[in-house]
């Protein structure tokens, strides 16, 4: 789910855990499935969330997980929706899927969203104890600029259309295919922004397209991709072993759609270690990716960001958007455990990650500055057979940030 509320849902954890075992008890029941093998498991989790951005936020979390073959020859499939409308007016909703054709033949990426958006941006590069916005002629010599990077609220709606088909080399964990890629942003509000003030108000999103010489109300990008994947993990949602490498090379022309032509490269491995063979839960657990401009001008909510992967699972404890660049490098390790000597309701978790990226613009380099995160979390597996896992963590983070995180299945 979205990045950055402050999640009050443990009461909302308590009351909903036996209506969703109850769903899925229900679907499992032979009166109701002639006893055949269970095809869909849904798990719908209530979401409550409340803090200065979104005022109340109200929403649903299902997840859906199912087979599209058997689960001999093929591997299975996961869906997050999200829907959720907050008291001041902002909707989010998304669909994203992670879905295997019989006998693995395709495997289908879906990311579809539809957001009246609200969210703070910190400015461009992984400096977190200064201001990155520098001089210039549109810059005051009284420059009323912090030392440090300040929070700037920034409105704004966004559509997102991002699906890839990839076909299954011969019997091998090797997939290769094409996709589309559409992100729309408009009405852009920046509420920091204040042209008529004596200083102006010049804020990192008006001063990087001003550069840039793109609109900054509204933008789009839209291009075709040449993607490659090696998916060795023996579970999608919660693997105990094996790797994953990814390889997305994306193309943004302006013949297709987008405002600015640009191409950028998504690269990412994640691998799992077992630590204990007679307690496969016991887990160590590794992800790393990089996101970059290669070619061309990204507009500056289309550019690489912390917690705008698919599935916006990187960067506890840290809000949506908090990190951006021209180049961007992610990497988390995560200790997945059992809490129970011979079960596996229970588990926990101990993560630690770190991120930098750069800003061209401001001559900032990718991997002079890292930000950290860490923490830990619960696990309560409502999925024995296929291992979902509904989860609570808490993170720590650099300039005091914290936060708690409801999701379902692992983070990666």
């Amino acid at each position: 789910m979205k990045k950055g509320f402050s999640i009050i849902w443990i009461f909302a954890f308590l009351l909903f855990t036996p209506l969703i075992l109850f769903a899925q008890g229900k679907m499992e029941s032979g009166e109701e499935s002639g006893n055949k093998e269970k095809k869909v498991d849904i798990a719908l989790l209530p979401v409550i969330a409340a803090n200065p951005t979104v005022g109340v936020l109200f929403g649903v979390l299902p997840g859906l997980n199912w087979n599209m073959g058997n689960e001999a020859d093929t591997r299975n499939s996961t869906a997050l929706i999200g829907l959720y409308y907050t008291t001041l007016n902002q909707l989010f909703t998304s669909v994203r899927a992670n879905a295997f054709t019989k006998e693995d033949k395709f495997n289908l990426l879906t990311d579809i969203r539809f957001n009246l958006n609200a969210q703070p941006t910190y400015g461009l590069g992984s400096v977190l104890d200064r201001s990155t916005l520098v001089g210039g002629e549109d810059i005051p010599s009284d420059n009323p600029y912090p030392p440090f990077q300040q929070q700037e609220m920034m409105y704004f709606n966004n559509f997102r259309l991002y699906q890839t088909v990839q076909m299954r080399h011969k019997q091998s964990n090797l997939f290769y295919g094409i996709g589309y890629h559409l992100d729309i942003f408009w009405a852009i509000d920046d509420k920091m922004l204040d042209l008529d003030a004596s200083p102006q108000r010049i804020t990192h999103h008006y001063r990087y397209q001003d550069i840039k010489g793109i609109n900054t109300e509204k933008y789009s990008q839209s291009g075709l991709s040449a993607n490659a994947t090696f998916d060795s993990r023996d579970n999608v949602v919660n693997p105990y072993e094996g790797h994953l490498a990814a390889f997305s090379f994306r193309a943004f022309p302006e013949f297709l759609g987008s405002t600015t032509n640009a191409s950028q490269l998504w690269m990412e491995y994640r691998t799992y270690v077992n630590l204990d063979r007679t307690r496969p839960r016991n887990v160590l657990a590794f992800w790393t990716y990089g996101w970059f401009v290669t070619s061309g001008t990204s507009p500056y909510l289309a550019l690489p960001a912390l917690g705008w992967d698919m599935f916006a699972r990187s960067g506890r404890p840290y809000t949506q958007g908090r990190i951006r660049g021209e180049d961007l490098v992610y990497g988390e390790a995560e200790w997945r455990f059992p809490l129970q000597k011979t079960k596996d309701k229970w588990g926990g978790v101990l993560f630690l990650n770190t991120t930098t990226a750069s800003s061209r613009t401001e001559n900032i380099n990718a991997f002079s500055n890292f930000v950290f995160g860490y923490g830990g979390g619960l696990r309560f597996m409502i999925n024995e057979k296929k291992r979902v896992n509904l989860g609570l963590d808490y993170g720590f983070g650099a300039n005091g940030a914290q936060g708690l995180f409801v999701n379902l299945n692992e983070y990666f």
